[in-house]
């Protein structure tokens, strides 16, 4: 293999099972001892994070120099029909910038919506608009966190790569959480050496390099149909070739933060950062 470039970090999606207890500041301490390097909030099921907890994470993340993102709530839905949930999806948004901010945290990873009864197109130009007026009151606010719209495994999802490459090509500030495995799920496909490295090149043909040396990516074993994601896997019982995919990172020099979202989250993330610097 050739040299790493020793700028892609290793973490997990949440506490780390092993934690001593359930909570962000038992986790970033768990990351640190298994010698893992960042960890993503996950604020899936809300937001609830009061200021001076914020900042006792910030301390003890800079302390133990675990790089730190969030997750914003599953219930996000930009093409919503019903204006409220629209507006509330917003909402939710807004909140995750400013406690990531809080924390210390460099990304916001959200699920952008579904297609529901619009075709891909329409749905396409009102997630853009929501989220234009999301960054714009970010960018207001002087908030440094940058919205990462993922990469989704469900056919009935918005977020096929390309959508996203666009989204995020059109949308001034925001760049993609790349979901390895959500993409071989939904396409059924992009599994080898080769699609992992034009997955990469595509990447970096769309939004240029810097989106490489500041990347988010996630990654697990995934279950799947012809509608795409059922469910994590570990990696190992998964189908999903790990050992090429490192292999492509590595050959292109893809900088930033790589999230395990398997089931034994830990065990994996320690596995893919011995496997890197093999």
């Amino acid at each position: 293999m050739t040299s790493a470039s020793k700028k892609l970090l290793f973490g997990t999606a949440g506490v780390p099972h092993s934690a001593s207890a359930a909570s962000t500041l038992s986790g970033i301490q768990r990351i640190s001892d298994l010698g893992l390097d960042c960890l993503e909030i996950e604020f899936v099921r809300g937001v609830k994070i009061g200021n001076d907890m914020c900042q006792k994470i910030r301390e003890k993340a800079k302390a133990l120099n675990v790089s730190l993102s969030v997750h914003a709530p599953y219930y996000i839905n930009l093409n919503s029909p019903e204006e409220g949930k629209k507006l509330a999806s917003q909402e939710r948004l807004l909140t995750s910038a400013r406690m990531a901010e809080k924390c210390g945290a460099k990304s916001v990873v959200f699920h952008a919506g579904y297609y529901g009864g619009t075709d891909p197109e329409q749905a396409y130009k009102t997630i853009k608009k929501g989220l234009m007026d999301v960054v714009s009151i970010v960018k207001s606010e002087r908030n440094p966190a940058t919205f990462r719209p993922e990469t989704m495994g469900k056919k009935s999802q918005f977020g096929s790569l390309k959508e996203i490459l666009f989204l995020c090509r059109d949308v001034d500030g925001i760049l993609p959480c790349i979901d390895f495995a959500h993409i071989h799920a939904r396409e059924g496909k992009a599994n080898s050496y080769n699609e992992f490295h034009r997955i990469i090149k595509k990447i970096e043909k769309k939004l240029g390099k810097e989106a490489l040396k500041n990347s988010h990516i996630h990654i697990t074993g995934v279950h799947y149909t012809a509608k795409g994601e059922i469910k994590h896997l570990n990696l190992k019982d998964s189908d999903f070739r790990y050992d090429d995919w490192i292999q492509a990172l590595k050959n292109c020099t893809v900088e930033g933060m790589v999230i395990c979202e398997s089931p034994n989250r830990e065990k994996d993330a320690k596995m893919l950062k011995n496997l890197y610097y093999s």
